[in-house]
């Protein structure tokens, strides 16, 4: 069994058929999937998904490209949302410098906001960073000092340097479809170094859709696509992959069952 360990069910492209999108991937052998959350209007509709089906979970959380939307959003709304039974996660949040979408010191400030819910709940961290390795490390690292959090870096595509960082303060790393594309070399290569027990597999669908189906809307199901590629790397059988990423999943997420 597979798991997507992020994907928007309810991102157009996938929500019109959100049923049907569900059954290729139970049948491509995808056995959970956590839907994601980026603005505080989508909680309502990401966990009505995760309410109805008993393998898909909820994040509650503020996308840094929605920060300056919610920059007055305290962290009393994500420990309310967070109390129900289908949310498992905070997130996706973090820095995003590269569209810098909304201010950066807000985009930072929000990122605390959603650490303190963390460690106040338990759940873990999804953190999304791109162009902002120094700040996100040192965030990362800060807020540890204050008292640890669980969390993942989601669709890793940062430097090995800033991989081993975050794996040294105890995250784990996520990776996407990005790994099977030729240009990924530094990547690849550290995604075959990821330790076993810090490993998962996503696919961000709709986006990022791995080869062979690049240009196509992305499904859950195309995470087999990513586990096949990433077990290749490392030298493993998809078999292994697959069980080491599953259990791993459930170690994180220890909210949600199997």
């Amino acid at each position: 069994m597979l798991v997507d360990s992020h994907c928007h069910l309810n991102y157009e492209g996938l929500v019109e058929h959100q049923q049907a999108v569900l059954e290729r991937a139970r049948a491509a052998g995808v056995g959970a999937f956590l839907n994601i959350s980026t603005r505080e209007r989508e909680w309502g509709d990401v966990v009505a998904t995760a309410e109805r089906e008993p393998d898909v979970w909820a994040s509650i959380g503020i996308h840094p490209h929605e920060a300056e939307q919610h920059a007055d959003l305290g962290e009393g709304a994500l420990l309310a949302a967070a109390d129900h039974p289908r949310v498992i996660a905070i997130g996706e949040s973090g820095l995003d410098y590269y569209y810098d979408r909304s201010e950066r010191s807000v985009q930072r400030d929000l990122f605390r906001t959603h650490i303190a819910v963390s460690r106040k709940t338990g759940l873990p961290l999804i953190v999304h960073t791109r162009d902002a390795d120094d700040d996100t490390a040192q965030i990362l690292a800060e807020e540890m000092e204050k008292g640890a959090f669980p969390a993942l870096i989601h669709c890793f595509t940062a430097s090995a340097e800033f991989g081993r960082k975050v794996l040294d303060l105890g995250l784990t790393i996520s990776i996407s479809g990005i790994v099977t594309f030729k240009n990924a070399r530094e990547l690849q290569e550290f995604a075959a170094e990821v330790p076993e027990n810090r490993l998962l597999v996503e696919t961000d669908s709709p986006f990022l859709a791995p080869v062979p189906h690049r240009g196509k809307t992305c499904e859950p199901a195309f995470v087999r696509n990513t586990a096949e590629f990433v077990a290749g790397l490392r030298g493993e059988s998809v078999e292994t992959l697959a069980a080491n990423t599953t259990r791993n999943f459930y170690a994180l997420f220890s909210k949600a069952t199997p």
